[in-house]
């Protein structure tokens, strides 16, 4: 299984107009479970964003969210892909590129496609692929409290734990892949 995506970013140059400052295919695909590749194609800092700094944050090592800032991250999960029922501090915005997709929404599960999307708003979900080609979906992440977690408790494998909540990096939480 491989992840393609190509990154243009755009920005100005001496002069104030509009230029493409990279144009290139993602290096920084990686793996943090069987089944599931992603890559973070920007990430910002602060609130409004400065869009005159030009350090490329791709190559950061960034957890689920930043605090004050968001991430734009590619997740291609394959057939088969392992289970992993998590929480997380954030919001993501969702776009299904490719492929469909199941999702186990603490015991609910609920079948995207293909231009289908999604807000995930800090609850238990669990991405389940049975189709026989991989489904590639698109993340917009910006940190949040963890969604009402304390007024049911889940039951099974992991879920209701607090160790499996995705948190930022520093925040004491593990940052594993969406």
């Amino acid at each position: 299984m491989s992840l393609k995506i190509r990154r243009v970013v755009t920005g100005h140059d001496d002069q104030g107009r509009a230029k493409v400052l990279i144009d290139e295919m993602a290096g920084n695909v990686v793996s943090q479970r069987p089944g599931a590749l992603y890559s973070v194609v920007w990430s910002s800092e602060g609130f409004p964003v400065d869009n005159d700094i030009e350090l490329d944050p791709s190559g950061m090592k960034i957890g689920t969210t930043i605090p004050n800032g968001t991430v734009f991250r590619i997740v291609s999960f394959g057939p088969g892909v392992a289970p992993r029922n998590h929480r997380t501090d954030s919001i993501d915005y969702a776009v299904v590129m490719s492929g469909e997709i199941d999702m186990d929404h603490d015991g609910t599960i609920v079948h995207l496609k293909a231009g289908d999307v999604l807000v995930q708003r800090g609850t238990i979900h669990n991405w389940i692929n049975t189709d026989s080609e991989p489904c590639v979906i698109a993340f917009v992440l910006t940190i949040g409290k963890v969604g009402n977690s304390r007024r049911k408790t889940p039951s099974g494998p992991g879920i209701g734990r607090p160790d499996l909540i995705d948190r930022a990096p520093g925040s004491g939480g593990r940052c594993p892949s969406r």
